[in-house]
């Protein structure tokens, strides 16, 4: 065999006596005195011994197990920090130590050799009770899953880890969310994106960290509960039109006040919180801000001078169901296993999650209630002026038909004002005419009053329902004026006087001011240019 194919042969004895030193020099407890001394295989005991000046001797050709080199390792550093002479103390600790394991040939013949104390002798003692604390707080770390085993250098987990997980252990409320929700510590990131601190994607269950931001357990504690309340109660898609910044200025204000209220870490310097604002919804709070623009624009939120509430809510989730019932269940889940001795909860905070068990109807529900309660349908009747078909049964027996009464003179309708300019999501238009379309079919709505409006407002008289969306011609010409239209449904002659009025639009137009009943269906996402006083239904 040629030099290149020869093997370094390894001495199992000595490879197994390294592994044993390296296994006890990295434990916690015996760290500190470890790196001032090292074994030797210079020993005439059966095992090891060890002097006080930190000599250590083992055995110069005992051959044993890793485990058995550790557990003798230990047992000389023991005598070291206890000072005893006497081996039974330290093997009823080391007992309770379980480093290694006892060697069956082991014999109680004392191991530690006293020697004159020399200028640079360590003080064993003092090592030892430093290798005990950091033993302590080695132990509390793998605990807390901060450390895989005693061994780790240091924590394997980041601070803002260990507090989301504080929140699974400790905190029921906000465990089940927790579970859920990933944090993301990315320097370049929270950079490209004016991250101060933390910022959420609801849609995307994330939370973001600025990672070279300096903040307690307890106050990172505070933080990812403040993102994971926002990202639970959806306030991104809870705006509706309103400012986003100052929605998000509002919402802050009301979860930072449940927060401290519930004693859920500690507030970090600069968060925004007022006491006057308790027990006041996030809509109560935004109306009251928006009396002062100049002064709540220059507060900042947890971002900094942005929205920490990340995501489009106009596009929205793909799957937002599912994430919607995420959410509901993990604050519904964590509210029933929240107990009193957890600490009690905001009184506003229990209201808001007593109120995702009955989620708000779908925006085509709530039109048809509107339909319900402002369009009547006309009353059906059974007379035996028209005989129903007779049951076989009882063909004797005369059956009345259902008919509707002919001395009816008006017809129940609604008047439509549509925007037809360019900027109109064809497909949202579609879905709004054909919702509209079913619901007067079902109340017996045979036409409605309709003009299109663009730069100009265009009168299509009544048109039957079922044809509006085949009347429907997109112009986009450019901007879109309403009130031309509903002034002239207003002051039609043909039109009732308590007729309502639904006006679709997309949000990109003047202000428009209805003098009757009136709804407004916009896309989800747009905002009106003016506070609408009637009911705005959000298309999806």
């Amino acid at each position: 065999m040629t030099s290149q194919g020869k093997r370094t042969r390894v001495d199992p004895g000595a490879q197994a006596f390294a592994d044993a030193w390296q296994l006890v020099r990295e434990h916690p407890l015996f760290a500190p005195m470890a790196n001032r001394t090292s074994p030797l295989r210079t020993g005439d005991r059966p095992w090891a011994s060890v002097e006080t000046s930190g000599r250590l001797r083992a055995h110069r050709t005992r051959v044993a197990e890793p485990d058995e080199w550790a557990w003798v390792f230990a047992h000389c550093l023991l005598h070291l920090g206890f000072a005893v002479v006497g081996c039974r103390e330290v093997v009823e600790f080391q007992a309770a130590v379980k480093v290694g394991r006892r060697p069956d040939s082991w014999d109680e013949l004392g191991c530690l050799d006293v020697t004159p104390p020399g200028p640079n002798t360590p003080q064993w003692m003092d090592l030892f009770a430093a290798g005990l604390s950091g033993a302590a707080v080695a132990a509390v770390d793998v605990a807390g899953g901060a450390r895989r085993h005693l061994a780790d250098r240091r924590p394997t987990r980041s601070v803002w880890d260990l507090a989301l997980n504080w929140f699974v252990a400790s905190y029921p409320l906000l465990g089940a969310l927790a579970s859920g929700m990933k944090v993301v510590a990315d320097a370049d990131l929270a950079r490209g994106w004016d991250i101060s601190t933390a910022a959420v994607d609801a849609s995307l269950g994330e939370i973001y960290v600025n990672p070279l931001v300096r903040l307690t357990s307890a106050e990172w504690r505070f933080v990812l509960a403040h993102e994971m309340l926002h990202a639970a109660l959806r306030h991104a898609d809870r705006a509706d039109g309103r400012d986003p910044y100052l929605w998000n200025v509002a919402a802050d204000f009301v979860v930072n006040g449940w927060l401290v209220e519930m004693g859920v870490g500690v507030a970090p310097d600069g968060v925004l919180h007022d006491p006057d604002l308790a027990g006041l919804s996030v809509e109560s709070v935004y109306d009251r801000i928006t009396t002062d623009l100049r002064r709540y624009r220059k507060l900042a939120t947890l971002r900094g001078r942005g929205s920490d509430l990340l995501g489009d809510p106009a596009r929205g989730p793909r799957h937002t169901a599912d994430l919607d019932g995420f959410y509901r269940r993990a604050l519904l889940t964590g509210l029933s296993y929240h107990t009193t001795e957890r600490g009690l909860l905001p009184a506003g905070l229990v209201e808001e999650i007593r109120a995702l068990e009955q989620p708000p109807l779908d925006w085509d529900a709530r039109l048809a209630r509107w339909f319900e309660e402002h369009v009547p349908a006309v009353e059906r009747r059974r007379t035996y002026a028209r005989a129903s078909r007779r049951q076989s049964a009882t063909p004797h027996i005369p059956r009345p038909g259902w008919v509707r009464p002919e001395e009816v003179e008006r017809r129940a309708t609604f008047g439509v004002v549509l925007d037809t300019s360019g900027s109109m999501d064809p497909q949202l238009l579609g879905k709004a005419l054909g919702a509209i379309a079913s619901y007067a079919l079902s109340r017996d709505v045979p036409a409605a009053r309709v003009v299109f409006c663009d730069a100009v407002a265009y009168d299509a008289g009544y048109v039957r329902v079922e044809q509006i969306a085949g009347r429907v011609r997109v112009r986009g010409r450019g901007g879109t004026v309403l009130q031309p239209g509903v002034d002239l449904l207003e002051r039609a002659d043909d039109f009732p006087g308590d007729g309502p009025i639904l006006v679709i639009t997309d949000g990109q137009c003047d202000y428009v001011r209805v003098r009757r009943e009136h709804a407004f269906l916009v896309p989800k996402g747009a905002r009106l240019p003016f506070r609408p006083r009637g009911p705005v239904f959000r298309m999806s």
